[in-house]
Parts: structure tokens; sequence; C-alpha cells
């Protein structure tokens, strides 16, 4: 964050900034209070600046430092329609110095209002910040890219994904590179598969208008899992800045295709039915509010992949997410493969080591097998766990902060965007074709019955 940097929300007014960016902007300013940031919102509709800095003072929420309040008291609305290219330069012509436009509207909004706009109507340190999904399929994407870069060079494009900027992603990392008993066995000669997984107990929420049109496959495979995946599968960068950091994890996409090339056979999909959740009734998906059952939205995706590169060659890497599941687990497992040879006398079963990472809780834990209970020779399996903390920073709080320092080490490259639609676009034509069927669960279960159990 520099001290003349303006901020200016495009969709100030919607869910996203109320729940997420105007509180990680409220973690900023709070933790690093010498730190000022002017900030515009702006929406369609008509709106006093009194009426938005209230907006602005519940989404900060209660407790808040000096300097927080003090953003909320100086925030001003403009009514603007991005898609309006004489509402956007009308509004940058009142802005001096530093510029972030984030536009925290739908990809086609964000398209239509980037067409508007000409590198003149930018400065030179202008910054464009995107949310997923990037495009609608890869080739909207790539026009897309072509229309950003036409405006400002890649190094000032920010595509978010939250997900980058979770701490147990990030702990990865330094589990991985920093610690000898992982760096060398990290590949397919001790890992037998992996299994990225973003189930939660949340229905439908009310984002029929968003996610009726997008489905799990979209929303969470592609925006986010296969970010989390090219960051378990890179190569160790030189460093971890932002161009070897993002030139690591974009040739994992590149690498990267379903497995066995079959889309039929390497992606389910399934939607859930009426059921119950923590003890409340669930309607079926297709009796919420705003859905359209003729979409055949999946609210539950799973597909495999596998990293064609010397490292992963041959190890299946499973990417699931779900929507009403009773019990949500959202975590990486990194199974090994079991020891070549168990000397004889042992009893029980030895299977590979499991490493698993919590995204949320954020914790660790390794499971093994050990013996010397009652029967010294028996085998049992324990599992040591650590506790990863929270991070000095929310998800969100954490990207943000590259964006308003200009670091776009936790943001998504142009071309590891096109890639990761490139990886899913197989399955999203089979599934349009109705090639596979639309499975069922009952929300509040663990998914479909008859799909292969994950560890």
């Amino acid at each position: 964050m520099t001290d003349d940097t303006t901020l200016v929300i495009f969709g100030g007014t919607g869910d996203l900034a109320a729940r997420l960016l105007l509180p990680a902007l409220a973690e900023l300013v709070d933790r690093e209070p010498e730190r000022s940031v002017r900030l515009i919102g702006t929406g369609r509709g008509e709106l006093t600046d009194a009426a938005w800095r209230a907006q602005v003072r519940k989404a900060f929420g209660d407790e808040r430092s000096d300097a927080v309040a003090a953003l909320a008291k100086s925030t001003v609305y403009r009514q603007a329609d991005p898609t309006v290219g004489t509402d956007i330069t009308r509004l940058l012509r009142e802005i001096d110095g530093r510029t972030v436009l984030y536009f925290a509207v739908p990809p086609q909004v964000t398209q239509r209002a980037c067409e508007q706009l000409t590198p003149e109507d930018l400065g030179d340190d202008t910054l464009l910040v995107l949310e997923k999904p990037f495009g609608t399929d890869a080739a909207s994407a790539a026009e897309l890219n072509a229309v950003l870069r036409s405006l400002v060079p890649e190094e000032r494009i920010f595509r978010v994904d939250h997900f980058l900027g979770q701490s147990t992603v990030l702990n990865i990392l330094g589990l991985r590179f920093a610690n000898r008993l992982f760096e060398p066995i990290w590949s397919a000669d001790h890992i037998e598969s992996v299994v990225i997984r973003y189930d939660e107990s949340l229905a439908l929420e009310d984002r029929a208008g968003y996610y009726d049109g997008t489905g799990a496959l979209v929303d969470m495979i592609q925006s986010h899992l296969l970010q989390v995946m090219a960051v378990v599968a890179m190569e160790a960068p030189a460093t971890l800045g932002e161009t070897d950091l993002r030139d690591a994890t974009a040739a994992v996409l590149r690498a990267t295709a379903l497995w066995d090339d079959n889309a039929v056979r390497s992606a389910r999909r399934a939607r859930y039915t009426a059921g119950r959740i923590e003890g409340e009734e669930v309607p079926a998906y297709t009796d919420e509010p705003g859905v359209d059952p003729s979409r055949r939205t999946e609210t539950l995706a799973e597909a495999t992949f596998e990293v064609r590169t010397a490292r992963w060659s041959g190890v299946p890497i499973t990417l699931r997410s779900g929507k009403a599941i009773g019990r949500p687990r959202r975590e990486i497992v990194l199974t090994f493969r079991p020891v070549r040879h168990l000397p004889g006398g042992f009893t029980g079963a030895a299977p590979g080591s499991r490493l698993r990472f919590s995204l949320g809780p954020d914790a660790m834990s390794l499971e093994l097998n050990v013996n010397g209970g009652e029967d010294p020779l028996a085998l049992e399996r324990r599992s040591v766990e650590a506790s990863l903390g929270a991070g000095s920073l929310r998800a969100y709080a954490e990207v943000l902060a590259g964006v308003l320092d200009g670091d776009a080490a936790l943001s998504v490259r142009g071309d590891a965007a096109e890639q990761c639609w490139r990886i899913l676009q197989p399955v999203l034509d089979t599934w349009r074709r109705g090639d596979v069927p639309l499975d069922e669960y009952a929300a509040g279960s663990d998914g479909p019955e008859g799909w292969p159990e994950l560890p």
C-alpha cells in the first residue's frame, strides 16, 4: 500500500464487496494504520455518500481502529455504469496518483467495461483487478486477456484468486522446500495419489443469479483448485518472487491433462436433492429460488488429472468440490506408496503414509504405521498432528495486500487462466452434450452412492 493509492470498487454495493473485499481492506488498514488509501465505491444505482459510508462501516465491523474509522468517514460514492465508457473516464478524471480499479462484477461486465477504455484513459500506474471466473471458456479468456493487455502490461493486471492467499496453501511451500524429509520424496516415485477437495455444508445461499449459470466445476475446480494443485505440484522456483513463482505454477498447468485423456470416465457430476443439514431442512437445488432446472447445473463436481512431467507422470490427482455436503472436508491429501518390502513377523496392514493439510482450521497431520502396543509386532495407524496457525491475514486480505502493494505473486497470470479453461474444456463439452449422467445426492449426505471413496 502507498500513501497516494485510490481504490475504486466497481460493484461496491454488491455482496462480494460487503462480505469479503471491504472487511479485507479494514483488516489491512487496521494492521498498518500508517498506510493510507482513498476509497471510492461505485454502482449503477443512486446512493448518497452518507448511505454508502453506512454500508462501509457495517462491512468494516464494530471494532475499528482510528485509521479504519477515518477511511470509512472519508470514502465517497459515485454512480457509474462500468460498461459506459464516459462514466469511467469521468470518474478517472477526478483521481490523482496511483489508481486501483477493482472490478467486483461478473466477468461479462468486466470485459465490456475494459473494452470501453483506452490506454490514454489510464495512468502509467493504474492497476486492473478482476474477480473470477476469468472468461466463460478458453476462447473468451483469451479474448479478455487480449483486451486487458492492450490497456496495461501484464504486471499491472491482477486476477484475484483468494485461495492462493490461504495460509495453508502457502504453508505447503515451507513444508516441502525447507525440509529434507519431504523435498526428495515429493514425486511419483514415492507419492501414489493426490486429492484436493473443498466440500462445504452451505447450500445455494441465495446465489442462484451467479451459481446457476456456473456450477461447481467452474466455480471451484476451474477457478480455484487447479491453482492449488499447481502450487502442490510445481518444481522448486529460484525465488518466491512474482516471476519465478508464477512461472513454476504455469508450467504445471501447461503439463496437466485429464486422466487417460478421457472426459467421460475421468469426471463426475451430481446435484443435491432435499435433505437436512445440522437439523435444518434444505430444499432440493432445483427448488431453490432463481434456479432453472433445465440448465442441469451441478452442485458437486469431481475430476481426475495427470501432470505429465518427469516428477508426476502416473500419479492421479483428483479435485473435488460440492455444496450441501453433510461432512464438509476442505483439505489436500497426499498418499504415499507402501514400503516395497515388509519384514515377516509383523501383523496387520501397512498402507502408505498419508499427509493431510486442512484448509480451515489450518492444520497438518501425518498418518504413519507404528508398532509397540500390547503386541509389539502388531502394526497400528497413528497420526502426528500440528496446528499451522491462522496466519497474520485472512486469505482475501493477503491477496488484497498484494494488489495494493503492486505484488502479483498471489494473483493468476493470464496464460495460467487460459490453461485452466483448456484443461477443463473437454469436460464442459461432454457435460453439455449429456455424455455424463447428472447424479443426485441428498443434502446432508457425503455425495452420491457408488462414487469411488476418496482418502
